[in-house]
């Protein structure tokens, strides 16, 4: 028997095989990609769909006119999701009524160790969520502390922040500003005390004249109470003191209690902060139940 001669295009070309192996090995690697493209996107429109369920109770608690703006925080969500427990999520509302008589306040929620059962979640029953641990901010404008009585009778009511030894000591003292005290963490250390520069024009002998008051703001319970120290009259770049006289007939118009009401949250406020044309009142709360987010007066 005559065999035949193997033909060269017979054998198996070792070209074509390793060809076929990277054509093979690029399609795992695109088809890998494919599928991680897709988890991302899922967790993030999961993630998305959870942000937007919160956001809309909040603002039906707050009775807002817009969508707080939320987040939350961390990746993948949709382990959080299934588990129902959430590292951190932060909510920033603006135009928030507090009564009983503050009409437009901004209000920051930092919340951590969130625990929301993933089936209430997606049902939108936002009535079993709990908040470990909640730190919330609320800041009052300029234009809510002009409505407070007596500060109601200042017109073009401003407000800065100063030293409290500015406060009480004027020029001889350490001058108006100077560093922020930080922590550790170079945030700045906020205490129950703040100074505080408030600026209007105010009627004298029937004269518009414009008035610098230095105060203390004390935080008592939910109240924020105005102390005035000092006068100085003029403005920005030039300011003369005020006789005693005058002072002690002034004053009174600056010594104002301002109630915040309750903070969203029931938060207990702990500190204040003079910024410059609000106060930050803040507080932390835990164990906290987001169907308590609506402030009572």
């Amino acid at each position: 028997m005559v065999s035949r001669p193997v033909a060269q295009d017979d054998r198996p070309s070792s070209g074509r095989s390793a060809k076929r192996g990277k054509r093979r090995g690029r399609g795992w690697l695109i088809a890998l990609a494919v599928l991680v493209v897709l988890l991302v996107g899922a967790d993030f429109g999961a993630a998305a769909f959870a942000e937007h369920t919160i956001s809309q109770k909040t603002r039906q608690q707050l009775e807002l006119p817009n969508d707080p703006a939320v987040t939350v925080h961390g990746f993948p969500f949709l382990t959080q999701a299934l588990s129902g427990d959430y590292s951190h999520i932060t909510i920033n509302a603006q135009g928030v009524a507090v009564p009983p008589r503050l009409r437009d306040v901004d209000f920051y929620a930092d919340m951590s160790d969130v625990t929301a059962p993933l089936s209430d979640l997606t049902s939108g029953n936002t009535k079993s969520i709990v908040i470990g641990t909640l730190k919330g901010e609320v800041t009052i404008k300029a234009a809510d502390i002009a409505r407070q009585a007596p500060l109601d009778k200042i017109e073009n009511l401003k407000i800065e922040p100063v030293t409290e030894d500015y406060v009480r000591n004027g020029d001889s003292g350490q001058g108006e500003t100077k560093p922020t005290a930080t922590n550790d963490n170079g945030e700045p250390v906020d205490t129950s005390s703040a100074g505080i520069r408030v600026s209007g024009n105010v009627q004298i002998a029937g004269q518009k004249v414009e008035i610098f008051c230095f105060a203390m703001i004390e935080l008592d319970g939910q109240k924020i109470r105005l102390e005035p120290k000092r006068l100085q009259f003029g403005n920005d770049k030039e300011t003369t003191v005020v006789p005693q006289a005058v002072q002690d007939a002034l004053l009174p118009n600056f010594n104002a209690t301002i109630d915040t009401g309750a903070m969203p949250f029931s938060v207990t406020p702990t500190s204040v902060r003079v910024n410059s044309g609000s106060v930050t009142i803040k507080g932390e709360g835990k164990n906290v139940a987001f169907s308590g987010a609506k402030p009572q007066g």
